[in-house]
C-alpha cells in the first residue's frame, strides 16, 4: 500500500485538468536514528515550548507565529492573515512552460515527489499530460504549495507516473564566485590530462545506485550489535595522511593501482541493496533466523526498533 499522500490537488495544463496525489519519492525512516538520554538517569529527554523570558511552559493554543523586526521586537502574524494570502496553486499544479532537462542548474534541485491520479476519475486526462511531456522529451515547470510555502515543481514521466521536483528559487542558491574568486589559475600539462583521462577510462561505468552501501549506517549496526551482545568496543586505526609531493607522479602511481585489480582477475566485489544489506545486518538485533533458513519459509517484513 501506498503511503499516504502529501497533497492533493488538480493537475493542469491550460483546459486539461485531472485530480492527482504528490507522494514523497525518498525516505529517511530506513536509517539508524538516536533519542537523547540523561546519562545519570537513562531517561530521554523532553523538550518544552517556553517563555523565553518568564521560563513557563506555553501551550500550543498560545503560540502565534512572528518576524522579528530587531532585538525583541516582533510583528506578530496569525493563522487567519496566512490563510487570506493564500494562492491559487495551493489546490492546483498549473503547468507554466516546458523546458529542457539540461536547462535545469543541478543546484536548484530539492527534493522529489511521485503524482499520479487520485481516484477513479481522470486518467485519460493524466495520461495525455504525461505522454505529451514524455514526447516532446521535455521537463514540465509548475507551482505547487507545500506546508504554506509555494514551489517551483520540475514534472518528467516515469513509467505510468510523474516525477516532481521540487525547485529552489535564485534568491536561495549562493553566487560560486564568492568561493571559486580565490581558486589560483593553473596550467595542466597535456601529460598530466593524458594520465588522468587514462585513470578515468579504467574506472568508467555505468551508474547503479543498487553497487553502493552506506558504510556509516553499516557501521551503526555492527556498533549497536556488539553493544547488545557485550562485545569491547575497540577503536579502528585510521589511515595515515599522505602529502602529494610530486603530481606527475601521483598520477602515474594511480594508472599502476587502478590497472592491478584487472591483472589480478579477481572478481569486482558486487554491491548489495543499502536497504536489504541493513535489514539483514539487524537481524541479531531483532533476533530473526539467518538469511539461509528465512528463505525457506516467507518471512513478514522486519519492524525495525530504535537501538
Amino acid at each position: 500500500m501506498a503511503p499516504r499522500a502529501n497533497w492533493k490537488g488538480f493537475l493542469r495544463l491550460s483546459l486539461v485538468t485531472c485530480p492527482v496525489a504528490l507522494y514523497p519519492a525518498t525516505s529517511e525512516s530506513e536509517k539508524i536514528s538516536f533519542n537523547q538520554l540523561n546519562r545519570q538517569t537513562g531517561h530521554r529527554i523532553k523538550y518544552l515550548k517556553v517563555d523565553a523570558d518568564t521560563g513557563d511552559e506555553v501551550p500550543n493554543e498560545d503560540i502565534v507565529k512572528g518576524y522579528q523586526l530587531e532585538k525583541d521586537q516582533f510583528i506578530e502574524v496569525t493563522k487567519e492573515e496566512l490563510e487570506e494570502i493564500a494562492l491559487e496553486s495551493t489546490r492546483t499544479i498549473e503547468i507554466d512552460e516546458f523546458v529542457d532537462r539540461s536547462d535545469i542548474d543541478p543546484r536548484y534541485l530539492i527534493r522529489p515527489y511521485y503524482i499520479r491520479p487520485d481516484g477513479k476519475v481522470g486518467h485519460d486526462a493524466f495520461a495525455v499530460i504525461r505522454e505529451t511531456i514524455r514526447e516532446m522529451d521535455k521537463v514540465a515547470i509548475g507551482r505547487v504549495v507545500l506546508t504554506n510555502r509555494e514551489h517551483i515543481i520540475a514534472l518528467e514521466p516515469m513509467d505510468k507516473g510523474l516525477v516532481g521536483t521540487l525547485l529552489r528559487y535564485p534568491y536561495e542558491v549562493r553566487s560560486e564566485q564568492e568561493y571559486f574568486d580565490e581558486i589560483q589559475d593553473v596550467k595542466v600539462t597535456k601529460d598530466m590530462l593524458d594520465l588522468a583521462r587514462h585513470i578515468v577510462n579504467q574506472k568508467a561505468g555505468r551508474f547503479d545506485p543498487e553497487k553502493f552501501e552506506d558504510h556509516y549506517e553499516t557501521a551503526l549496526i555492527d556498533l549497536i550489535n556488539q553493544k547488545r551482545a557485550g562485545k569491547p568496543i575497540t577503536p579502528k586505526s585510521k589511515p595515515a595522511a599522505t602529502n602529494v609531493v610530486d603530481l606527475m607522479e601521483a598520477l602515474r602511481r594511480s594508472v599502476g593501482k587502478e590497472a592491478a585489480p584487472a591483472k589480478a582477475g579477481k572478481p569486482a566485489k558486487k554491491g548489495r541493496k543499502a536497504s536489504a544489506g541493513q535489514k539483514e545486518m539487524l537481524m541479531p538485533i531483532e533476533g530473526k533466523k539467518p538469511k539461509e533458513a528465512a528463505a525457506k519459509k516467507p518471512a513478514a517484513k522486519p519492524q525495525r526498533k530504535s537501538a
